[in-house]
């Protein structure tokens, strides 16, 4: 804790609304915030509200209502639609999760330490993490739910009002597992934690060595910790109802990949600008290093005992949880931001010492804004000039869309793999990019006729067939979708490809790589011509497998409506290919 009666600039309550509106800068400007994951659910957000208005809709997807863990964006735009329109509700709602999760930040840090120390600043750019970039916006909502909770835990405890705290915190403990299970999750972790350290200090003996007093000191620390934690409890049961429906789908595989967990840290920050990024991870490592080392730097008890229980749930978190991949990933930025605000200095640290500490936090935070802000501009000017193709495309259009991707690693990512599903959002028109797991969101596909390019991943294209990845060459793309299904094909920034596979396809609106099509019924599909083009090899497995069920020769693989495998494993994130967003093992609907 800073010494001295009067409150430095950095511990100031508008200070803390200071960086809560400087978290929103980014996402100002662009009309639709640029998140990978982000225009599927928009989609969805479309088909939830006029679902019942247009018969195709019913044709093309599935859509139903159910109580479960990921419904947090998808409840809260409800109310804000009607007043604020579709797309303007998501950008609020997207808007006030950084600001949330800064302030939530800052007011843990405020009660733990009794005022914000000068280290907690460096912190608060974790509000832009790679999860949050990827688009997982039910997930992002509920951790920022999480803290600031987290911060009225700490508050109504230092108060005293513990009767009122088990009153009010069950049902926020049941709101905030609905906005999403990880934010009910990451509470129960950090007010455990934080209560067993204020019933081991209530009823330890200090004038008994710590080894003599294991009853007092730490048995009945964790009873009565967990007695104050109980009314945090009730979800679970909500998650055992959930997940023991019948139609539930998702498989939970892939531990101790610790290959993964090392790049997820490494990537914390993944943006744009990899040198950039390396660098503000290497920052906080730093400054953990120096809290360690550093004898004028010390670590709080209460959040580095979090700090400890969240980094076992780390390692023994698998990468796909029922069915959601990166889930391990998710953690690493809050993670590291309980670590970063256990910091503080010990008594003795001049004030002077403490601000310039304080200027250097506000400067990084900073950077890593106007850093973020530049890089939502130039993704929404992407975002602006593919959507010029929707301008031709008639709304309740059956659309089919190809995303261009690459086998290389790319540090950088395009953030177009799911824009696709705002012809959905703005035309009402089929796209083949929504998530299709039962159980796990609230929309599934059921356009048979789509055959195997029904939803994702199918409109991820490549120039060549990638290892370990379920997605097809663009030339086979275009000769093998079925045609009758579709009555327009939007190409997104795909790779080159001979011009014969456009045969059929009139086009509309073209610009550089990217193009709208609309199919011409009467001239039929291109012919692959025997060793043109290698068989992508999940297809050639799905092929293999009919052949040995029907004992017989191998048969045309878009003959039959034969699905893909729902859960198709997630790639292995290795430094080629890049572990991509465009395919989560269906994470789909855990955002």
């Amino acid at each position: 804790m800073d010494r001295g009666d009067a409150l430095q600039w950095w511990q100031t309550r508008w200070f803390v609304a200071l960086c809560t509106l400087i978290a929103i800068i980014p996402l100002l400007w662009p009309q639709i915030p640029p998140l990978v994951d982000l225009p599927g659910h928009m989609g969805r957000y479309r088909v939830q509200f006029t679902y019942d208005q247009y018969p195709f809709l019913k044709e093309w997807y599935d859509f139903r209502w159910s109580l479960m863990g990921n419904l947090g964006v998808d409840l809260l735009v409800i109310p804000l639609h009607h007043v604020f329109g579709l797309e303007l509700a998501v950008k609020l709602i997207v808007i006030a999760i950084p600001a949330m999760t800064v302030a939530g930040m800052l007011w843990i840090a405020r009660e733990v330490h009794g005022r914000i120390p000068a280290t907690a600043l460096f912190a608060l750019p974790l509000a832009y993490a790679f999860p949050f970039h990827f688009g997982f916006v039910n997930f992002a909502l509920s951790m920022a739910f999480a803290l600031l909770a987290f911060g009225w835990w700490l508050r109504l405890a230092r108060l005293g009002k513990f009767v009122f705290r088990s009153m009010v915190f069950l049902p926020i403990s049941v709101l905030i597992w609905v906005c999403h299970t990880y934010g009910w999750g990451l509470l129960g972790i950090l007010a455990f934690s934080a209560e067993l350290i204020r019933q081991h200090d209530l009823r330890r003996n200090p004038h008994v060595p710590w080894h003599k007093d294991l009853i007092g000191g730490w048995i009945l620390p964790w009873f009565h910790a967990g007695l104050q934690c109980i009314v945090l409890a009730p979800p679970a049961l909500l998650m055992v109802l959930w997940r023991s429906g019948g139609h539930v789908t998702g498989q939970t595989f892939d531990m101790f990949n610790w290959r993964a967990k090392m790049l997820w840290i490494t990537q914390v920050f993944r943006d744009r600008w990899q040198l950039f990024d390396l660098a503000s991870v290497g920052v906080l490592f730093l400054l953990l290093f120096k809290a360690v080392r550093d004898p004028n730097i010390q670590y709080s008890r209460n959040l580095a005992l979090s700090g400890i229980f969240l980094t076992l749930v780390y390692v023994f978190l698998p990468r796909v949880v029922f069915g959601s991949a990166y889930a391990d990933m998710r953690l690493v930025p809050f993670l590291l931001a309980i670590g970063i605000l256990a910091i503080r200095p010990k008594p003795g640290l001049s004030i002077r010492g403490a601000a310039t500490v304080a200027v250097l936090g506000m400067s990084f935070f900073c950077v890593r804004i106007a850093a973020t802000t530049w890089s939502f501009l130039l993704y929404s000017g992407t975002y602006d000039r593919e959507l010029k193709a929707l301008e031709h495309l008639p709304q309740g259009a059956r659309l089919i869309s190809f995303v261009g991707e690459t086998c290389r690693y790319e540090w950088k990512q395009t953030r177009l793999q799911h824009v696709p599903a705002l012809a959905l959002e703005r035309k009402l028109a089929y796209t083949n990019d929504q998530w299709s797991m039962a159980g796990g969101q609230l929309l599934t596909v059921r356009y048979a006729a789509a055959r195997r390019f029904a939803h994702d991943p199918s409109q991820i294209v490549t120039d060549v067939q990638c290892p370990r990845e379920y997605w097809r060459p663009v030339a086979w793309a275009l000769a093998r979708f079925p045609r009758d299904a579709f009555d327009y094909v939007w190409m997104i920034e795909t790779p080159a490809y001979n011009p014969r596979f456009e045969q059929g396809l009139i086009p509309l609106w073209r610009d550089g790589s990217s193009a709208l099509f609309k199919i011409d019924h009467s001239v039929p599909a291109p012919v692959i011509e025997p060793g043109e083009l290698p068989v992508p090899r999940w297809e050639r497995d799905i092929i293999l497998r009919e052949g040995h069920q029907g004992g017989s020769s191998l048969p045309d693989p878009e003959a039959s409506p034969v699905p893909e495998p729902e859960e198709s494993p997630a790639p292995t994130p290795t430094p080629s290919p890049s572990p991509s967003p465009a395919h989560k093992a269906r994470h789909g609907k855990k955002h």
